[in-house]
């Protein structure tokens, strides 16, 4: 609970687990459609997790999918733990908003609506749009390694505005969220976070962020993160104090967000370290928050997979892509959105059907089983 009056405990009791009943069902439809089982591996379990989330089966397709970055500066930026200069966001910010981004040339392909929202980036307002730039709470975040990076008030403000998007896009009819993030410097933030929550040195969450960084940047980095390690663990039991802390302003909501959309019972794909960051956070503040969110792509960083690994969720992709800012969220979203029309328009087959295909398929094992004993007992014979 923060001073503010925000009281972070209520999320454990108004989030419910995706209807465990309506996952059985789905399984139990699937198993009448006459594939094999596990013939669509892991689109099977998709279209499962789908039909709880939505709470129907069979599951209704993705129609009105939404990507939503969260951007911010992070004062640490200035210790040259990045690539990128410090306090260049707005760059990100610009290029996401005229389409030439990787997130936003995904988005488009995918015709992917994209919102990018300003919590901290260190530009004046009046060079963004104000629909960028309405949940502002500050121009940077400060230096999580000396200072936190906001206060109390500037904290709840930007937890606040997180569930405020997220009921935004649960308002509007947005049936499945892409998360992302625009920073310089929000990596460093996000291992400082994993490593306080799974109780780990920084060496271990220390990556080379989204802009591969070379070894002094690293050490550089990986300083940082120790120091911000001390401010963050004696805060560990209040997680506003912590993501004021260490957190900035961007992860912060991102954090409140997470947690009203599994509220609004809108399911999420996260995307990269900064989103599992969050993610851990969250699931700290209510346990059954993680059920509400998949994994999109495993990003190389091994803070994102210490913290996937702790909330038991699995990568749907891995194929090396690092540049963050949403693009391995939107990368798996095709996957997610197969499986959710593959689980409502696969017809189910008559009884009789079913049952000529399980017995097809029962005597297919039969004579593989019979083909490799005659050819273990032709290979003895010579």
């Amino acid at each position: 609970m923060s001073d503010g009056g925000l009281n972070l405990d209520d999320f454990g009791d108004l989030i419910e687990r995706p209807s465990v009943r309506l996952r059985r069902r789905a399984e139990e439809r699937r198993t009448r459609t006459g594939l094999a089982p596990k013939a669509l591996g892991r689109l099977d379990g998709l279209g499962g997790w789908l039909a709880a989330a939505q709470g129907r089966v069979p599951v209704t397709p993705v129609a009105s999918p939404r990507a939503v970055l969260f951007a911010g500066d992070h004062g640490v930026a200035a210790l040259g733990v990045s690539a990128r200069p410090a306090g260049s966001t707005a760059r990100l910010v610009r290029r996401a908003l005229d389409g030439d981004s990787p997130a936003a040339i995904l988005a488009r392909q995918a015709g992917v609506p994209l919102r990018v929202v300003d919590l901290s980036v260190d530009c004046p307002a009046e060079e963004l749009p104000d629909e960028v730039t309405r949940h502002r709470v500050r121009r940077g975040s400060g230096r999580l390694d000396i200072e936190d990076t906001l206060t109390a008030a500037e904290a709840e403000q930007a937890f606040r505005a997180g569930m405020a998007i997220a009921d935004e896009e649960a308002d509007a009819g947005t049936d499945l969220l892409v998360l992302g993030d625009l920073s310089v410097g929000g990596t460093t933030a996000a291992g400082v976070l994993i490593a306080a929550m799974c109780g780990t040195d920084a060496s271990v969450v220390t990556g080379r962020g989204g802009v591969r960084v070379d070894d002094l940047t690293w050490m550089r980095k990986c300083a940082a993160i120790r120091d911000g390690l001390r401010r963050a663990r004696p805060v560990l039991g209040d997680q506003l104090r912590l993501l004021a802390a260490v957190g900035g302003a961007d992860l912060t909501a991102m954090t409140g967000f997470l947690l009203q959309s599994a509220v609004r019972r809108t399911p999420v794909i996260l995307d990269g370290v900064v989103s599992a960051a969050c993610a851990l956070v969250a699931q700290r503040v209510a346990f059954r928050a993680p059920d509400w969110w998949v994994a999109g792509q495993a990003s190389g960083e091994p803070g994102q997979a210490k913290a996937l690994d702790r909330m038991a969720l699995e990568p749907l992709l891995d194929h090396g892509v690092a540049v963050g800012e949403g693009t391995g969220a939107l990368l798996a979203l095709p996957l997610v959105r197969a499986a959710g029309a593959l689980a409502a328009e696969l017809p189910e087959l008559p009884d009789d059907e079913t049952a000529d295909e399980a017995a097809d398929e029962a005597g297919d094992a039969l004579r593989e089983a019979d083909e490799a004993a005659r050819s273990a007992t032709a290979a003895e014979a010579t």
